[in-house]
């Protein structure tokens, strides 16, 4: 099922059904950035907010990017702060945002459904300010090696999302072409299973502060 539309039927229930990689997600996302300092966030895929909950305990303000409408719904609802803004967005087009204005961006459980990498780390180059940290957690490339993929259960079955391999060398690699330095590579483990293979894979880049010579006319 193309991702746009999964998404909006999968909104009602996304915040109360069984999921284990959505609170997966969450646990590593406040363990990873309790230890920042940010101010202004960018957080791609916002979902329903559930992240945005704890990023406005610390942020003074957050711009939510989501290409599901009835994700964004379920966050407003749930989310009425004057520091928080949802927006309706392509991610794999220009992001409608102030160049070098956000200190943090997150990325949790998006790229999975974005083939290009390049254009989505090129343009957090751009929104971040010099030093700026960008956190990513995704399903780990393990866990898609063995068929693991996203997907939710309707009233006429098993909806399978349309989806994209990433390697972690991949994330290095993009990464450094557009400017980033790897500050933390972790993976995540379900809670019953910590010799197996891991769920996801957290990652934090930093912005470099020197030589950062990416174009802005990159294409």
């Amino acid at each position: 099922m193309k991702v746009e539309n999964a998404y909006n039927i999968w909104a009602d229930q996304y915040d109360t059904n069984s999921n284990k990689t959505r609170d997966l997600d969450t646990k590593s996302t406040i363990e990873t950035l309790s230890k920042l300092e940010f101010s202004s966030v960018i957080e791609l895929g916002c979902g329903t907010g559930k992240n945005t909950i704890f990023l406005i305990k610390k942020a003074e303000k957050i711009i939510g990017l989501d290409f599901s409408q009835e994700m964004l719904n379920k966050a407003k609802l749930k989310i009425n702060d004057k520091r928080v803004k949802f927006r309706k967005a392509d991610l794999t087009t220009e992001w409608k945002i102030d160049n070098d204005s956000a200190d943090l961006i997150t990325c949790n459980l998006v790229l999975e459904h974005i083939e290009d990498l390049d254009f989505i780390f090129y343009q957090a180059n751009k929104k971040l300010k010099n030093g700026g940290a960008f956190f990513i957690s995704e399903l780990h490339p393990f866990k898609q090696y063995s068929g693991s993929k996203a997907k939710f259960e309707t009233e006429n079955g098993t909806q399978e999302l349309e989806t994209y391999v990433h390697h972690i060398s991949e994330y290095l690699n993009v990464a450094s072409e557009n400017g980033f330095e790897l500050v933390e590579l972790k993976e995540w483990f379900d809670e019953e299973n910590q010799i197996g293979i891991p769920r996801l894979i957290g990652i934090v880049f930093r912005k470099s502060t020197v030589g950062n010579n990416v174009s802005y006319e990159k294409q």
